[in-house]
């Protein structure tokens, strides 16, 4: 058995790495609880946030963190463009065929930037990468801290939008009947580009606070998106509540995995749960019952 020094830094580093879990499934989320379909472009785009922070740093030498009021506006803007111009012209209407056309979106996506910046992997040096703040018996890494503060904050922003302003209420009725809403006057299709964009706005969060500790490739949001897959599934499909604590909870577990398994078996506590829920509770831990 691990005693406590040991178990407690794991335990740590399950929490924060699951918030930036959770703030990546929360634009899944998002996405899903709207327009009713799975982006398969979530973690292409998740690369080409990691990207935008990289170059950033290495080309104009801005800090991450102070990178987010231009990588998560951009991101906006990206998803906002993605929706309208390219998903809901594609798409005619079915559901279907917006599966397809964020297949297609995520496949061009990561050869462009395969053809860009090859395969290599790129990592970013900053003055605080390898600092350490002690909590209790563990040292954490100052980035994760950070990281795990910054999801947990813009976590709250997005549920405050959603739960408290007009687009909020615009995004609810949408998802609940969106013919009632249009009739009720609500641009229907500016709402989905919206919500296109705010969950490609918390993907570019996500990767300014994780690239100071992480690297980039443009393979590295499969294994992102996976995981944030598992999240959206155990919280429930829809539940923003349910993607907040199954993402710590995920988070937990793929550490603890790694603690007692090793670092190459640690994820597979994580599709455990997955095929637990699946069998159990379909409808996840928030989700209610159809």
């Amino acid at each position: 058995m691990f005693d406590f020094g040991i178990l407690f830094p794991s335990l740590l580093n399950g929490l924060t790495t699951g918030a930036v879990y959770a703030l990546i499934a929360l634009g899944l989320t998002l996405i899903y609880g709207v327009l009713h379909i799975i982006n398969f472009a979530h973690g292409a785009s998740l690369m080409v946030a990691l990207y935008a922070v990289y170059l950033l740093k290495t080309h104009w030498g801005i800090d991450p963190y102070l990178a987010l009021p231009l990588v998560v506006p951009g991101m906006f803007a990206l998803g906002y463009a993605l929706q309208r111009g390219i998903v809901n012209r594609a798409s005619h209407g079915k559901d279907e065929n917006i599966l397809l056309v964020t297949l297609g979106l995520s496949i061009v996506l990561e050869n462009l930037a395969l053809m860009l910046f090859k395969s290599d992997t790129r990592t970013i040096e900053t003055a605080y990468t390898l600092t350490t703040v002690p909590i209790g018996p563990a040292f954490i890494a100052l980035p994760k801290l950070v990281a795990f503060a910054g999801a947990l904050v813009t976590s709250a922003v997005l549920l405050w939008i959603v739960t408290r302003t007009d687009l909020g209420r615009a995004i609810r009725a949408v998802a609940k009947e969106k013919h009632g809403a249009k009739l009720m006057g609500i641009d229907v299709d500016h709402v989905y580009a919206m919500c296109f964009g705010i969950g490609l706005a918390c993907l570019g969060a996500a990767a300014c606070f994780l690239l100071p500790a992480y690297y980039v490739n443009p393979q590295v949001g499969s294994g992102f998106v996976l995981v944030a897959f598992t999240i959206v599934v155990l919280g429930g499909m829809g539940s923003f509540a349910g993607a907040l604590v199954g993402g710590l909870l995920i988070g937990v577990v793929e550490s603890l995995g790694g603690l007692f398994l090793g670092e190459s078996l640690g994820q597979i506590g994580i599709f455990a749960i997955f095929i637990a829920v699946l069998l159990f509770r379909p409808q996840g831990l928030f989700g209610a019952r159809a």
